[in-house]
Order: C-alpha cells, then structure tokens, then sequence
C-alpha cells in the first residue's frame, strides 16, 4: 500500500509544473482548452470494483446486479442457473464528481450505502493531468438471524465500512487500467486470527473490442494473514455492451457478494475447482436533472 504513494506524489508533482507551464502560455496570449478524458469505462462499475467512472451529474442509475451458483454444481443445478443471488442499486450523479448509491443484496440480505467523489480528472490541453483519481467510502450492513440469539448481540456486528482509492488511466480509446487499494473494516471477526482491517490491492482492465462492445478484468489481492483459511482472491472477467440507454455487462467471477465487503473479504470460491458464477450487471440511466434547471 505504501509503495503506491511515491508514484502517486511525483504525478501530482509532475502535473503542477505543467499547470504551471500552461499558465505562461496564457501570459503569452496563447489561449487554450481543456479535453477531459472520458468514457474509461463503460459503467462506473468494471464487474464488482467501481470503476474510473462516475454518474453524470443530475442522472439516476438504476442497476440490476445478479450472480447464478457455480457451474461446479453440474447439469442437476444446470450448472448454477437454478440458484441466483441479487442486488438492485440507485446511484445517482450529485455532480459530475460526485456520485451517491443506496442498493439492497439478498446475498446475506446486506443493506450496502456509498460516496464516490473524483478528485483528480485525467485531461490535456490548457491542464494537463496523466491520470484519474476518486475516493469511495462505502459501508455496508447485513441483517441476517443472529446465529446464537440467547447470547449478548450488539447491532455494531453486523456493519462494516470500505475505504479504497481509485488511480487509474486511459492510454488509448482501447485500453484503460486501474489500480484500487482497499481497506475493509469489520467490526466483528469470527475468529482470533482474523483481521478486523483487511488490506488489499484490486487492479481492472478494459479493452474495447467494438464501439459498443468492451471487454473487462479486475483481480483483487488480499495481503497475506488476513482473513480466515479458505477465503480467495476474487477473479471476474467479462464483456460489456452497450444498446441504447442500457449497459449489459455479462461476465464470470468466482465471488457471490456484490458489495465490497463481500467480493474482497468473503470469497470462498476458486477458479481451479468450478467455483464460478456466471453473472450480468444491468444498468438503465434516467436524467432526472438536465444541466441548466434550477
């Protein structure tokens, strides 16, 4: 985690001696623009990670996320298709900048809440910025039975809270690539040897195969001596596609939960085994407030 605060610092460093540079420019009479770089997703989801991407200000995002069991169950589970876990979301666009999000997971029936805001905006011209930078806080609360409701449960159990930063770039119109270092707090651990702070480095990718066609990766990796044994590194993969006002986004990952405390924290799957769901995000905008209405 600390290894990624010195290139991170020289970027910033970098970006104001061109800020600087662009202000000469101005003194000599020679006027520019800013292009701010956009579309480095298709979503402001990769699969389960947020993505570089926010929702447009004054816009509401209605999202369907729905992951099938795994295909290790064979032809009698018709390889995960009879069993499915669901999450439906709102995120709305305060801002370009600033996104909020409420979405409700029958997976541990979780209540999950977030705000994203993007602090640095990649872009040429008159500022010159190499790279996309947004902070999310998300916490999150699941509301299952209490397993042992005789002894002394405490409603601060069930919460957690996610801290992750999001860097990322878009070299081309074909490729973008993030980083995303993530802290999970939970409250309550089942064992000693857990981690109430769990630490972890997700890294996505997009390649656009078409103009409405991308294809998308993200891996999450779990620091060592964390979590409990039996808990895996979450691997997704998938393609977006893009039809009018929605996104389909069908994809393979060996997580079932779909909110951060979850995939990060809580993957008992593997790849190796059949361990996989196959899935789709779904997500249909609606402009609620266009730019210029009181």
């Amino acid at each position: 985690m600390k290894s990624l605060i010195l290139p991170v610092f020289l970027l910033l460093v970098s970006s104001i001696h061109l800020y600087a540079q662009d202000d000469l420019l101005g003194l000599l009479g020679e006027e520019e623009t800013t292009d701010y770089t956009t579309a480095s997703f298709k979503t402001n989801r990769v699969i389960n990670l947020h993505s570089l991407e926010n929702t447009a200000g004054g816009v509401l995002d209605f999202k369907i996320s729905h992951r099938f069991g795994t295909l290790n169950g064979g032809f009698y589970e018709l390889f995960g298709l009879d069993n499915a876990s669901i999450r439906l979301g709102l995120d709305y666009g305060v801002t370009d900048r600033l996104t909020v999000g409420v979405g409700r997971s029958s997976f541990q029936k979780a209540y999950d809440g977030f705000v994203k805001y993007k602090f640095l905006r990649q872009s040429t011209g008159k500022r010159n910025m190499p790279i996309t930078a947004a902070l999310l806080l998300t916490s999150a609360i699941q509301t299952l039975k209490w397993e042992n409701p005789d002894r002394d449960n405490h409603f601060s159990s069930r919460l957690y809270y996610t801290t992750q930063l999001i860097i990322g770039r878009k070299f081309s119109e074909s490729f973008t690539l993030q980083l995303s270092p993530t802290m999970v707090h939970r409250n309550l651990v089942k064992t000693n040897a857990e981690k109430n702070d769990v630490y972890a480095l997700g890294a996505a990718g997009r390649i656009k195969l078409s103009k409405r066609i991308a294809l998308n990766a993200e891996y999450i990796y779990l620091l060592p001596n964390q979590v409990a044994d039996g808990i895996n590194n979450s691997l997704s993969a998938g393609f977006d596609i893009e039809t009018g006002g929605h996104v389909f986004q069908l994809h393979f990952t060996n997580s079932t939960s779909m909110i951060e405390k979850g995939f990060i924290t809580e993957t008992t799957n593997s790849w190796s085994n059949g361990g996989i769901h196959f899935g789709f995000n779904v997500s249909r905008v609606f402009t609620v407030k266009r730019r210029g209405d009181n």
